[in-house]
């Protein structure tokens, strides 16, 4: 009897996997990758120019993916990136791919990007609809609240204007 319960505790410990808060620190070429259960808080900021962005995205996107089966009411995914290669977009469109299939309706996902306030004040909001289409061509429709919040920053990243965007 006592072995039957140890084998079923074993089973069920192996079975549950337990989400961890990640932190990884910036490189020349990646970014400051900062992923909090707890808060819903995913943040990429810096450069991402990574010369083998599989290495660095994969296991975000299984982070998310084991994020979203017990998601917070709402997530943030603040995208402050200051250079980008197009692999890295990739990699950033299966990561919102994956938010937006949450399951509960009334979870809401809210894309925060970051812009030097020059670009920030000329930028109309279809430009900003324009820039993500890609993403959410990829996307499809999603079954949560999608928001976008952009924001104007000054030459320290000090938030000088925001605006947000219902998608």
């Amino acid at each position: 009897m006592i072995e039957k319960l140890l084998i079923k505790l074993i089973t069920y410990t192996f079975c549950q996997v337990e989400l961890k808060t990640v932190y990884i620190e910036s490189t020349v070429k990646t970014p400051q990758i900062d992923l909090n259960h707890l808060t819903g808080e995913i943040i990429f900021s810096g450069k991402s120019i990574p010369e083998n962005p599989a290495k660095l995205y994969e296991g975000i996107l299984e982070w998310v993916q084991e994020y979203i089966k017990s998601p917070r009411q709402t997530t943030n995914l603040r995208l402050n990136l200051e250079y980008f290669n197009t692999a890295s977009v990739i990699w950033v469109a299966k990561i919102v791919k994956a938010l937006c299939s949450m399951k509960q309706p009334e979870n809401t996902l809210i894309i925060h990007l970051y812009f030097d306030i020059e670009e920030f004040d000329s930028m109309e909001t279809e430009d900003v609809k324009e820039a993500l289409s890609p993403v959410m061509d990829m996307v499809g429709t999603p079954t949560i609240s999608l928001g976008i919040k952009i924001y104007g920053t000054d030459d320290k990243g000090a938030i000088i204007k925001e605006s947000m965007v219902l998608v």
